[in-house]
């Protein structure tokens, strides 16, 4: 069965262009114009992604961001800004955006992009002999069911942090550049830095006991970020 993608923008003349070439990549997809009917689709039958533009009418694309990520399900998101609006996509981020593009965007990238999302939501390929489930000291993450806990209670985390975090559990006590974690754990070779910076902030939010003074993902000045086991 197509996997179902939902499209929030209200320019006409760009949802048209992106629901033809998500259409044509082998997606059902939906089309709604306003912030509230977005909403209201995804409570009637929660699609697989939402492509969500900020600028909208009657609730903007954050408030929309906002509200799904309230939800128990997580659907994945990808956002859509105007060029050089650089508030806006880190506020997207912090409110739990998987992706983002800058308008104008090539519809390619955004197929691309989509497929990236839920690649990581399906989990991927497994990768040969990597454990399928990372303890540190009360923190345990399984890779396989995607899950992620804190002394028993599970964290909600975004496909990205969930990445993220898994990553540099796999890799302890070694720093890595923010460009590195934008290639190793995104996929792009080119992008903006902040997208790590406002990830490990708020994945410290979550697993760190003083996110103001971390001792799991520690900044490494100069250089970029290390993950510390607490039980090292």
């Amino acid at each position: 069965m197509a996997q179902r993608v939902l499209v929030v923008d209200d320019d006409r003349t760009v949802a048209d262009v992106v629901c033809r070439y998500l259409e044509h990549a082998g997606y059902q997809v939906e089309h709604v114009g306003d912030g509230a009917a977005a909403l209201a689709s995804v409570a009637a039958a929660p699609p697989q992604l939402v492509v969500l533009d900020v600028m909208l009418p009657v609730l903007d694309g954050l408030e929309v961001c906002r509200r799904l990520r309230q939800r128990p399900d997580g659907v994945p998101i990808v956002m859509l800004t105007a060029r050089g609006d650089e508030a806006d996509r880190i506020l997207g981020l912090q409110l739990g955006a998987d992706d983002y593009l800058g308008k104008p965007f090539s519809p390619r990238e955004l197929v691309l992009r989509v497929a990236s999302v839920l690649r990581r939501c399906g989990g991927g390929e497994p990768v040969p002999g990597a454990a399928r489930e990372l303890t540190d000291g009360g923190l345990v993450v399984e890779t396989g069911a995607r899950v992620a806990r804190l002394h028993g209670r599970e964290l909600a985390l975004t496909l990205r942090e969930f990445d993220l975090l898994e990553f540099l559990m796999r890799h302890p006590a070694r720093a890595f550049r923010r460009a590195e974690l934008l290639d190793r754990v995104w996929g792009w070779r080119f992008g903006d830095q902040s997208t790590v910076t406002v990830h490990v902030r708020r994945l410290r939010e979550k697993i760190e006991a003083d996110p103001a003074d971390p001792r799991r993902i520690v900044t490494v000045w100069g250089v970029g970020y290390r993950y510390e086991p607490a039980d090292g």
